[in-house]
């Protein structure tokens, strides 16, 4: 087999014959070093299980890590991170569940709980936090926006770097700074690819991007990339108004099978997260949870059969 550059593989992997682009996919992820990315759940959609519950669900469902909210209203208060950050990391791993990264509020070094939290978790080994989000509230003042967001970014990186951690900056739809991709690469060009790089979600980058835009977004932040988000969506007009709605995997626009030979296509191992945000309702408290955990298990089965159809697993 002839060696194939990195360009390559990713024109083959986005392609629209899809036999190919797998070959290729997984013919690059066996040239390299053999590491694959890890899964996890983002923990937002449980926040009626404690630490050891939520290890034990996870556990059952045989979902390896977990992508653990440590941000206000999350499963890890921020003033409470130097002690309940230890204790999640103990009982999850009683089930065999580890922490693959932490989903913060951080957006400025100035946050009382940017050094607890980024220190500890360094401490602990979690090798990847996701940073808090970042507004437009006049778009008039776009390129003072970003040029704070620019300082507050590239203030956070430095802390990681002193703690030991890994960054990521996610693309959210709507009026947020990196809705936009270009917005991302502007604000992190100059900062340590080592500490801060970009988490990628295929979902929003369809919502603001369409067919093309994700895959151009992709192309430009692939470098740099640390985590990625997975979901689902589709366009929906109500009361005159069109609205997207999160749904669950594989009945929704995301071309999730084409972006996973994509990503395979490059050297990126870290963690891919899992999120259940689409509106789950039951005849009773206790169902509607029982509810969330069956389409969180549903939801996994379909994001490991496009893995393994990705990675050749």
């Amino acid at each position: 087999m002839p060696n194939l550059t990195r360009r390559d593989v990713l024109i083959a992997a986005t392609a629209t014959g899809g036999v190919l682009a797998s070959q290729s996919a997984q013919a690059a992820a066996r040239s390299g070093d053999g590491k694959k990315p890890t899964l996890c759940l983002f923990s937002k959609p449980l926040p009626f299980l404690g630490y050891s519950e939520l290890g034990k669900a996870l556990g059952e469902m045989g979902i390896p890590g977990v992508d653990l909210t440590t941000r206000p209203s999350g499963h890890v208060l921020p003033e409470n991170v130097e002690r309940d950050l230890p204790k999640a990391q103990a009982d999850l791993k009683k089930h065999g569940v580890e922490i693959s990264m932490i989903t913060t509020g951080l957006t400025s070094i100035d946050d009382p709980a940017a050094r607890p939290t980024l220190h500890t978790a360094a401490r602990l080994g979690v090798p990847f936090f996701k940073l808090g989000y970042y507004r437009y509230e006049d778009l008039s003042q776009l390129d003072s926006t970003l040029a704070e967001v620019k300082r507050e970014v590239e203030g956070l990186a430095g802390l990681a770097q002193q703690a030991g951690i890994q960054g990521g900056f996610h693309n959210h739809s709507g009026a947020y700074v990196g809705a936009a991709m270009w917005d991302h690469w502007w604000a992190l060009r100059d900062t340590d690819p080592r500490w801060m790089g970009f988490y990628f979600d295929p979902m929003h980058a369809t919502v603001e991007g369409g067919g093309a835009g994700w895959k151009i977004g992709f192309q430009r932040l692939a470098s740099r990339l640390k985590m990625v988000s997975v979901k689902d969506f589709f366009w929906e007009k109500r009361a005159g108004k069109w609205t997207h709605d999160v749904c669950p995997l594989g009945e929704g626009m995301v071309d999730l099978p084409a972006f996973f030979r994509t990503l395979a296509a490059t050297d990126f191992d870290g963690p891919i997260t899992l999120h259940v945000e689409y509106e789950i309702q039951g005849a009773t408290e206790s169902a509607r949870r029982d509810n969330v955990l069956a389409a969180i298990e549903k939801d996994y089965k379909y994001l490991k059969k496009i893995y393994n159809e990705a990675y050749g697993a």
